[in-house]
């Protein structure tokens, strides 16, 4: 990507980008080299800094371009040209000609060609673009059509006027409500581990409450509707009855055998919900001890923006970058030959690729950090800023692990967004057994990524505690996981239902203050869009925030697993874990000592990591 950055500057299309050129191939605002068999080519123009376009409203929604020509002026027109005369006359004052370079002031309305070489009236108002030293139109009505492309739900135009002018009167309410969406997530990282235990079982006496009911209803209506006599039911409707009948019964042992399978399963991994609740409380310490992982978001957030503004500036140099080429209309245009012409694919796969490594060294950070408090005993001897202790094991030891895992994640993502996009493409025009292989093919790659991205981060956490590779540490979480799996199913079920309903009640939370805020604008025709943009941004920070708490629970989890497997708390070998989990150790001993078992944590022995220090 760095070859690619560097050869589209090198050969000239950072001056193209930045300074823009005519429809000759000239660059403004610098002297020019002849261009071979191209006429106006070579020309200077150090005093014409700006691009001119004949008719800046003339665009082409397909290609995504002007079609006009283009030519370099020492001046914009800042106010509307209704004549030739007033074209000539601004020419004169200001020594910026707008018609061709063959044609001459003096001859702006007296030549039979300036219909042709001149721009089309009446000239609208126009100002440079800053950085980029365009001349736009100050009025953008000239965009209708292009506007009509994008907003082709509104039909009528007061509707978008009422919306757009709801948000701008209101957006210190919505910049208020948004700053109340971050403090509210910020809090709840903090307090969950106290209410964790009570939206466990809230969900408990939910799903009890709701196969029960839904059983129960089931059954009355099958008991209602066999007692219900049939002499009054009419011959031709007497068959459909039956049928409704039978259905009914089968719903109701359907019901009822997916009410006791659920009722074993929760009984089975009672135990393992508790030490879900215990893995959140821990958590909600962890982020006591380690504030500055509340900031992760900003930071990951941060480097994205900066990698994504590079990313497009690189595209938009590639397409400037090239030889000169001489077009149909004898104009010229900038293309690159060759193999180097589908450099852009590349640039495509590396915004995937980096945009992973970003998120991926994210994770290797909190899981560092998260390591580092886990295994240190006594908690005041906890380095003075463990998130920066991480970081610096990360870019010195890690980075080739966090580029091979991000690596693996786009190579599955990129036949994901591939069969997409082919999908987007025939929507309409395949058969219905091409769209459903389609589909399933997409939903399998989907799949695929999600348990990818899972064991990946698992992986980054054994190599932030034995220093192995990716591929040794993938291969002992993936072990640990297999070897957990009830408990995995638990933490990823109870776990993720319990910060979903964090994401919800930060969304409810902000919305019924800004009800309450938008209340007092009197106006309700202006409330849906700064709502909706303002509930957006509350779960979108809700979810990037609790998405690090999710992270954190899960690396407890495999620092727990792997101390329970080294550990039994004889002297010599103590436990490194928190006293919650400890008393979850204790518990689950004594429940199984009654029982007749011995052991630790399900008397199930996790096959042993090699400790690599």
């Amino acid at each position: 990507m760095g070859f690619i950055c560097g050869f589209s500057v090198a050969t000239g299309a950072a001056a193209r980008l930045v300074s823009g050129y005519d429809s000759y191939g000239n660059i403004c605002g610098q002297k020019n080299a002849k261009l071979e068999a191209i006429p106006n080519s070579g020309m200077d123009h150090t005093h014409r800094k700006y691009v001119f376009f004949l008719d800046p409203c003339n665009l082409d929604l397909i290609n995504r371009k002007i079609k006009s020509v283009a030519l370099c002026v020492k001046a914009c027109p800042r106010q509307e040209l209704k004549t030739l005369s007033d074209v000539q006359k601004f020419a004169e004052i200001n020594g910026s000609a707008l018609c061709s370079y063959n044609l001459k002031p003096s001859e702006y309305t007296t030549s039979s060609k300036a219909s042709v070489l001149c721009p089309k009236l009446p000239v609208p108002a126009s100002a440079p673009i800053p950085f980029f030293h365009r001349c736009a139109p100050v009025n953008i009505s000239c965009y209708a059509k292009f506007a009509e492309a994008l907003i082709t739900f509104v039909s009528d135009n007061s509707v978008l006027h009422r919306l757009i002018s709801g948000v701008m009167t209101s957006k210190e309410i919505i910049l208020g409500l948004c700053l109340l969406s971050l403090v509210l997530s910020m809090i709840l990282m903090v307090i969950i581990r106290y209410i964790s235990r009570v939206l466990v079982w809230i969900l408990t006496i939910l799903v009890i409450l709701g196969s029960l009911g839904g059983t129960g209803v089931l059954w009355w209506l099958y008991a209602k509707q066999r007692k219900s006599p049939k002499e009054t039911v009419i011959p031709e409707q007497l068959q459909i009855a039956e049928d409704n009948l039978r259905a009914l019964l089968i719903y109701a042992i359907s019901a009822t055998v997916f009410t006791v399978i659920l009722f074993l399963i929760m009984l089975v991994m009672r135990k393992r919900v508790a030490l879900t609740i215990a893995l959140f409380h821990v958590a909600g310490k962890v982020f006591i001890h380690l504030p500055l992982l509340v900031f992760q978001p900003f930071w990951t957030f941060f480097a994205l923006v900066l990698f994504w503004a590079y990313w497009i500036m690189t595209l938009l140099f590639l397409g400037t970058t090239g030889s000169a080429v001489q077009n149909d209309q004898g104009f010229v245009e900038f293309r690159v030959s060759g193999p180097l012409q589908y450099m852009w694919w590349y640039h495509v796969v590396g915004l995937i690729w980096i945009s992973e490594f970003i998120l991926a060294c994210q994770q290797m950070t909190v899981a560092g950090a998260v390591v580092t408090y886990y295994f240190t005993r006594d908690k005041r001897n906890l380095p003075f800023t463990p998130i920066l202790a991480s970081v610096n094991r990360l870019i010195r030891y890690h980075l080739g692990t966090v580029a091979k895992g991000s690596f693996i994640i786009t190579l599955v993502k990129i036949p994901r967004m591939i069969l997409m996009y082919i999908h987007s493409q025939l929507k309409g025009k395949e058969n219905a057994c091409a769209r459903c292989v389609l589909k399933s093919c997409i939903c399998c790659l989907w799949c695929l990524e999600k348990c990818l991205n899972y064991l990946n981060q698992n992986a980054y956490t054994a190599t932030a505690i034995n220093s192995t590779n990716f591929c040794t540490s993938a291969k002992d979480a993936f072990v640990i996981l297999v070897e957990n799996a009830l408990r995995v199913a638990a933490i990823n079920t109870v776990g993720d239902f319990m910060l979903f309903l964090g994401k919800v009640l930060i969304v409810c939370s902000t919305g019924l203050a800004g009800i309450m805020l938008l209340n007092y604008q009197q106006d309700y025709t202006v409330w849906v869009l700064p709502l909706i943009i303002v509930c957006l941004f509350a779960f979108l920070v809700a979810h990037c925030f609790l998405s690090i708490y999710e992270m954190v629970v899960d690396v407890l989890f495999l620092c727990f697993a792997i101390d329970t497997k080294y550990n039994d708390g004889s002297p010599g070998r103590e436990f490194y874990m928190d006293k919650v989990l400890m008393e979850f150790v204790e518990n689950s001993r004594k429940a199984m000592k009654e029982a007749g078992k011995g052991g630790v944590a399900d008397a199930r022995e996790l096959k042993p990591m090699l400790k690599r220090r």
